[in-house]
């Protein structure tokens, strides 16, 4: 994934995460922040591997659609 695409996942990844319920962002950081869940969201997206990325966007958006947000 080239620079440009990293940033827009991980920007459209902090807005769909701030429309989620506080619930929903403490699962978010058990996946991808286990050793840390009091760091904040965006720093979780920040410190994300990029490998991760695409199906950390993919659960975000199922999730906003379920929510119907």
């Amino acid at each position: 994934m080239n620079k440009e695409l990293e940033e827009f996942a991980r920007s459209r990844l902090k807005e769909g995460l701030a429309k989620l319920e506080e619930k929903h962002q403490y699962i978010f950081k058990k996946m991808y922040s286990p050793n840390n869940l009091d760091k904040n969201i965006n720093q979780v997206v920040d410190d994300m591997p990029t490998e991760r990325l695409d199906w950390a966007m993919q659960q975000v958006t199922r999730s906003l659609e379920k929510l119907g947000r």
